[in-house]
């Protein structure tokens, strides 16, 4: 799809078309709000609709694509051959997401997520779980002062603006709901007293395959939690040479330098939720999540949740490709790593080797 003018130039096998964009397509609006189903205190947690149209002097700032630049350029000397799905994982924290790192042991999840730790200039506490990790050693308790005469709460690691949970599947089901309310609302909830988190925060777990020996998969409430799901896999083979003649991963990672401030993250993320979303985009964004109900082998289908964070996931990718307005290829490109691992194998036996969300784009027709 290009951009030409004020018309979108739509491209599909043996013909081309052209769709006038109008003042009444671009009216922005919230759909899901209007959801229903929702009552009205779910309702208030979407966000407010955006009240003015795209125009060019709304163009992402020199600035804001310099930053983004600069921070992709110093994650891919560390993370060596996995450009796009470092591009994922930036994406996924600049639209204020939970990201889930799935594979193999030793393939440079937990680099990853100190790498971009460290060059966002945030705090980070690892957590290592284990199957008898406790929820109090990642909440904090609260301990009698005999000096005091009170009860003094101690936090525990969760009270950091990044949150490393490493292998988060080792630990059992009751340790790992231990996150839900902090992942949701951003704050932790001991002793009826509620602490609120440090701004910004994210959750950057970790976890192996299910197939290997000690873990407990997590369930679908905990896996909702997680805007983005990502695998990086094995690296290509002049990727893993280089990565055999250069410096240790582990040796590199505390040299990198912090290349923007947490305030500069929260900037991003505010431009990035100001992206302009049309209703030709809504649209189609509604369309995907209808499919995936209507199919009875993908379970209940997409919750609204699951649009906002597709939605929400659109607009930074959109941002970080200097752009102030979604077009259908940054739904595509986020869709996979935000609806996999909320939907079920139904793509399976259907005669091609495209997973469930692959699949689900291809049968959704793109607005023209």
């Amino acid at each position: 799809m290009n951009m030409r003018g004020n018309h979108i130039l739509y491209s599909r096998p043996n013909k081309v078309r052209t769709q006038k964009v109008t003042e009444r397509q671009c009216a922005p609006r919230n759909v899901f709000a209007f959801a229903p189903g929702l009552t009205d205190d779910m309702r208030a947690d979407f966000p407010p609709p955006m009240t003015s149209l795209p125009s060019s002097s709304h163009a992402p700032s020199p600035a804001t694509g310099a930053i983004i630049d600069r921070v992709l350029q110093q994650l891919n000397t560390v993370i060596l051959g996995k450009e796009y799905a470092v591009r994922v994982a930036l994406a996924c924290l600049l639209a204020r997401g939970h990201l889930l790192i799935e594979d193999m042991p030793g393939v440079g999840k937990t680099t990853l997520a100190q790498a971009l730790t460290r060059s966002l200039g945030l705090s980070l506490k690892r957590i290592q779980f284990t199957n008898d990790l406790l929820p109090a050693d990642i909440l904090g308790n609260s301990i009698f002062d005999q000096r005091l005469q009170k009860f003094v709460f101690h936090p525990g690691p969760i009270f950091s603006q990044v949150v490393l949970a490493d292998e988060v599947n080792r630990a059992t089901p009751k340790t790992q709901s231990a996150l839900l309310e902090a992942m949701e609302e951003g704050q932790v909830t001991i002793d009826g007293v509620s602490h609120p988190l440090p701004t910004p925060f994210f959750v950057i777990a970790t976890q192996n395959p299910r197939h290997q020996i000690g873990t407990y998969p997590l369930p679908e409430s905990q896996l909702d939690r997680f805007r983005m799901r990502l695998e990086l896999g094995f690296p290509d083979r002049e990727a893993e040479r280089r990565m055999l003649l250069s410096m240790d991963r582990r040796k590199q990672v505390p040299l990198l330098d912090a290349v923007v401030t947490a305030e500069d993250l929260i900037r991003l993320q505010d431009e990035a939720s100001q992206v302009h979303v049309s209703e030709p985009m809504l649209d189609y964004l509604l369309d995907i999540l209808a499919h995936s109900r209507a199919n009875k082998q993908s379970g209940a289908g997409l919750s609204p949740r699951a649009g906002i964070a597709l939605q929400r996931s659109a607009q930074a990718w959109a941002l970080m490709h200097g752009r102030r307005m979604v077009l259908p290829e940054d739904i595509q490109a986020v869709a996979p790593y935000v609806m996999a691992h909320r939907l079920s194998p139904w793509a399976a036996g259907s005669g091609n080797n495209l997973g469930a969300a692959e699949e689900l784009l291809r049968i959704v027709p793109v607005p023209v």
